[in-house]
């Protein structure tokens, strides 16, 4: 699917996360909670989703 997006939304609180799973929260763009971005739907960005499923929630 070449147009295809994910909504990726922020539910909990990276404070007291490991650093690598802040830096990925910074890197998908979000900064605050229940802040949604919208991503292409690649491996690369289903990487890192699937590294912090604890603090998100996707939405295809």
């Amino acid at each position: 699917m070449a147009g295809a997006k994910i909504r990726i939304k922020l539910v909990r609180s990276p404070i007291c996360a490991p650093e690598k799973h802040k830096k990925i929260v910074r890197a998908l763009g979000l900064r605050k909670l229940n802040q949604v971005v919208e991503k292409p739907d690649t491996p690369g960005f289903r990487g890192m989703v699937a590294k912090i499923p604890h603090l998100l929630a996707l939405s295809e």
